[in-house]
Formats: structure tokens, sequence, C-alpha cells
């Protein structure tokens, strides 16, 4: 049976995180960036991810913005390019990531059968906001819910509950759909059925749950019950 309430992950979800790299990359003022790009892409995303665990650990919170800057910092000086030019074009690349080609499709085909649909993330409210709006997905969403409102990151259990307190629903009524082997699995063990978007087949995480299903994409999502 379809769940009631849709809820997604952002970055790798619903918008493809590599898209600034890969942007910046092809244009001439930032032509340094053309070898590195592919790496500076996946150590940023590392370093992302990492340095929001290791913040919600050691009780340290900051938003969003703040790790998504470390990351890149990290990142740039690990690849040995050091151009404030190039750092300043994909931060603000990041603000307008492009959301993966099925996106629009599926949330109008959840819109239209009646369901609830919702962002869960890591995300600031302004990158939110501005990531909705440069995909042109912010009338198919009824929610967009970030850790902000908690202060602390994913997994934790508060953030999931927050999907629970905006839409008054039960556990059982969301399917929480993510890029993030380990966010799935955060989900799953909080109790809801999940989906996780595997598109790079790699191996399920070894956690304390796994996720109810395992997609390439996003395409089939309207039909996981």
């Amino acid at each position: 049976m379809p769940k009631s309430v849709y809820v997604f992950d952002a970055y790798g979800t619903l918008f493809d995180v590599n898209a600034a790299a890969r942007e910046a990359a092809t244009e001439p003022a930032h032509a340094a960036l053309a070898e590195h790009w592919p790496q500076v892409a996946a150590n940023w995303r590392t370093k992302q991810l990492e340095y929001t665990w290791l913040r919600a650990v050691a009780g340290h919170h900051c938003d969003f913005w703040q790790v998504t800057q470390d990351g890149l910092d990290w990142a740039l000086e690990a690849a040995g390019l050091h151009d404030p030019a190039t750092r300043a074009r994909l931060l603000d690349l990041y603000w307008e990531l492009t959301a993966y080609a099925e996106v629009p499709a599926v949330l109008a085909t959840l819109k239209a059968r009646g369901a609830k649909t919702a962002i869960l993330s890591n995300g600031s409210p302004a990158m939110l906001e501005a990531a909705v709006k440069s995909a042109k997905i912010a009338d198919m969403l009824d929610a967009l819910l970030s850790v902000e409102t908690v202060g602390v990151f994913k997994p934790h259990a508060s953030v999931y509950d927050l999907v629970g307190a905006h839409f008054g629903c039960a556990k059982a009524d969301v399917l929480f759909v993510s890029s993030n082997g380990w966010d799935a699995a955060g989900a799953a063990g909080y109790g809801f059925t999940t989906a996780w978007v595997n598109r790079a087949g790699a191996p399920i995480d070894r956690l304390y749950a796994k996720p109810t299903h395992v997609l390439p994409d996003l395409t089939t999502i309207p039909e996981v019950a």
C-alpha cells in the first residue's frame, strides 16, 4: 500500500552534489580545476559529512553552510588549489545545484496521488529554499524540514522526529528516501520504511539497521510500498 508521506533527503538524493565542481571545471576562469574536479567533489562531500558526524558526537553544532565551506577548504587544499575565486565560485554554485533528471516527475506523481512530500535535510533553511527554487520544485514540496530546528545533524533521532511533529503522522505512514546509506539505515532504525537510492552500486553499510528498499535511482519511488 502506498505511503501518505514521502520524505526525501536533499543533497545527493534530490540534488547532485557533484554539479558545482563539474560546472566550475568547464569555465575558463577555473581551468586549474578541470584536472582535479572529480576528486575535489568526492573529498568535499566526504569531509562535509564527516564534519556533521563529528560535530554531532562532540556537541559542537554549527549550520550546514559552515561545514560545507570547511569541507571545501579541505578538499581544495588536498588538491593543491588555492585560488580564492575558484573557492567562491564553487560555493556560489552550491546554492543552485542541479536536481537529478527524474526528480520533477517523481514529485509530480506523488502530489497528483494526494501524498504529502517533504525534504528532511542537514541543510540550513536558507540553503534548502535556494536549492528548491533553483530546481523549480518548490511547489511540489509541502515542507522543508531542517536540522536547525533541533540543533543536531542526522542521524540523531530528534531529526527524524521532525516528520511526525510536522505532519502529525505515524512512522508507518512514511517512506523516507536517501542516497546516503547511513541515513537510510538511521531512518530505518528509527522506524520509518526507507528507500536507499544507491546510485553508485555500493555495498550496504554494516549498521544497526538496513534500508527496506535499495533502488538505483528515484524513478520507481511512487511504486514502493
